[in-house]
C-alpha cells in the first residue's frame, strides 16, 4: 500500500533541509548534525535498494504559493499560503509498504528536530 510521510516544519528563513533552518536544528553541534544526515542518507538508500521508495520533494517557501479557491460562481485566486499557521508544509516522500506497521517504523525515523511529520495512506 502506497503511504506519504509529509514533513511540516516552521523554519526561518525557509530552506532544506529543514533541520539546518529551525531553532532548535541549528542548535544541534554542527557533528551531530552531520551523523543525522548520514543516517538519513543511509535509511534513504535502504527503503531505495528494497523497491519501498518511490519518489520525494522538497516545498518551495509558502509564501511563494497561490491558492484557489471557489468564489461568486467561480475560482479565485489568492497568494500563499493556504493556511495561517506556523508550521508549513515543506516537503514529502511517497512509499510503498506492505503494512502500516512498516510505515509507521519509517515515519518514525523522519520525524527531526522542529519537524512534525505526518503519515497518510493514498487513497
Amino acid at each position: 500500500m502506497k503511504y506519504v510521510i509529509l514533513i511540516h516544519s516552521n523554519p526561518q528563513p525557509w530552506g532544506h533541509p529543514t533541520v539546518d533552518f529551525t531553532e532548535v536544528g541549528r542548535a544541534i553541534p554542527v557533528a551531530q548534525r552531520e551523523q543525522m544526515y548520514k543516517e538519513f542518507d543511509e535509511l534513504l538508500a535502504e527503503l531505495n535498494a528494497s523497491g519501498e521508495f518511490l519518489t520525494a520533494a522538497a516545498l518551495d517557501a509558502p509564501a511563494s504559493s497561490s491558492v484557489y479557491r471557489w468564489h461568486g460562481g467561480r475560482p479565485v485566486s489568492t497568494d500563499g499560503p493556504y493556511a495561517e499557521a506556523k508550521e508549513q508544509l515543506a516537503g514529502f516522500f511517497l512509499f510503498d509498504f506492505a503494512t502500516r506497521e512498516r510505515a509507521e517504523e519509517i515515519a518514525t525515523k523522519f520525524a527531526g528536530p522542529g519537524d512534525t511529520v505526518e503519515l497518510r495512506p493514498v487513497m
